[in-house]
C-alpha cells in the first residue's frame, strides 16, 4: 500500500511541476510558494506560510530546500497539540518557528542529503535524515519521526520534498531529556544534581552525553562497595565521573569517531570501537545501547555501564 502510495505522490508531483509550467528540464518552473499553492495536498502549508508572513521570502531568490508536510500531517499535528487549525495559524511566534525548521538554506537534493548527520534549519536547532529500508526518515528535535514521502519537486528557488509529519523544534535540553524519560536514567539526574552539574548541562553547550542508565549506576554501586548516598555524597568523585561521560560538541552517531581517543570535559580520554563499545581509562568496556537522542542543546548515547577516568 505504502509503495503505491508514493508511485501515486511522485506522478502527482510530476503532473503539479508541469501544470506550473516546470520541472528539471524546464528552466521555468514556479516557485515554492507557487508550488504548494497549486497542489491540493498543501493547502495548510500554503495558509501558514501566508498567516507566518514568509511567503515573500519563500518566493524569494533562494535557493531554499523545503521539507514540506502534507495537509494530513498538519491534521495529525493539530490532534497531536489539541489545537484546531485557526489557534495554529494565529500563533505566528509558534508557526514561524515550526515552518523554518522545515526550510534550509540552498538546494539539496535527495541524492545529497547527508545522512547520520546534524542538518541545521534555518531556524535553528538541528534534525537528522537516516535511510530506513528503502525510506528516508528524518528525526526531529523532539525524536519525533517523519518519512519523506516524494522527493526532488524542482521549484525555480530550490527544491521541494514532501514529509507525512510536521517537525518540531527541541523543547528540552540535555537534563530535562533525562528527567524526561525517567526512570531509566532517574540515578543520573540524582548525580548531576549532587555534583551541581544541573546549570552546565543546561547550558547553551553543545554537548554529547554518554548517559549511564539507573542499572549501570546499580552495577557501578556493587563494583565500588559503595551505597547510593555515599557515592551521590562525595560530590568530587561524582564531578570527576560524570564530566568523564560529556563530550564538548554535538557529535552524532555518524561521527563518532571509531578507534581514535576522545577527549571529555573532564579531560581524559575514552575510545569507541566498530560495535560501539567504549573502552576507559581502566580498561573496562561499556555498550552503546542507544544513539542520537537529540535536544537542544546537544545529543545522548545511553550506555549500560558507568565508565570510569584513570583512578
Amino acid at each position: 500500500m505504502f509503495d503505491w502510495f508514493k508511485r501515486l505522490a511522485a506522478l502527482s508531483a510530476l503532473a503539479l511541476v508541469a501544470a506550473c509550467g516546470g520541472g528539471d528540464d524546464d528552466p521555468h518552473p514556479g516557485n515554492i510558494v507557487q508550488i504548494a499553492q497549486a497542489d491540493a495536498r498543501f493547502s495548510i502549508l500554503a495558509e501558514a506560510v501566508v498567516a507566518a508572513d514568509l511567503a515573500t521570502t519563500l518566493a524569494g531568490p533562494g535557493p531554499f530546500t523545503v521539507f514540506a508536510p502534507t495537509n494530513d500531517a498538519f491534521a495529525a499535528l493539530l490532534t497531536e497539540l489539541g489545537l484546531t487549525k485557526a489557534q495554529l495559524l494565529a500563533d505566528k511566534p509558534l508557526l514561524t518557528a515550526v515552518l523554518q525548521y522545515h526550510v534550509l538554506s540552498g538546494t539539496v537534493r535527495k541524492a545529497a542529503v547527508p545522512l547520520g548527520a546534524a542538518i541545521s534549519p534555518l531556524e535553528g536547532g538541528i534534525f537528522k535524515v537516516d535511510s530506513v529500508g528503502a525510506d528516508l526518515v528524518i528525526t526531529d528535535g523532539r525524536n519525533r519521526t517523519s518519512t519523506i514521502v516524494v522527493t526532488d519537486v524542482a521549484a525555480a528557488n530550490g527544491v521541494i520534498h514532501a514529509v507525512n509529519t510536521v517537525l518540531l523544534p527541541a523543547d528540552r535540553n540535555i537534563v530535562q531529556t533525562a528527567v524526561a524519560s525517567a526512570p531509566e536514567f532517574g540515578i543520573l539526574v540524582e548525580a548531576v544534581t549532587a555534583a551541581g552539574l544541573v546549570d552546565t548541562l543546561s547550558g547553551p553547550g553543545p554537548f554529547t552525553v554518554f548517559a549511564p542508565t539507573d542499572a549501570a549506576f546499580a552495577a557501578l554501586l556493587v563494583e565500588l562497595g559503595v551505597s547510593k548516598a555515599q557515592l551521590l555524597a562525595d560530590t568530587a568523585l561524582l564531578d570527576k565521573v560524570l564530566k568523564y561521560h560529556v563530550v564538548p560538541g554535538r557529535v552524532l552517531k555518524a561521527g563518532v569517531p571509531v578507534g581514535a581517543p576522545i577527549t571529555t570535559v573532564q579531560g581524559e580520554t575514552f575510545s569507541v570501537n566498530a560495535s560501539l563499545a567504549i573502552t576507559d581509562q581502566r580498561g573496562r568496556t561499556a555498550n552503546i545501547v542507544a544513539t542520537d537522542v537529540l535536544t537542544s542543546n546537544g545529543v545522548i548515547h545511553v550506555i549500560d555501564k558507568v565508565i570510569l577516568p584513570a583512578p
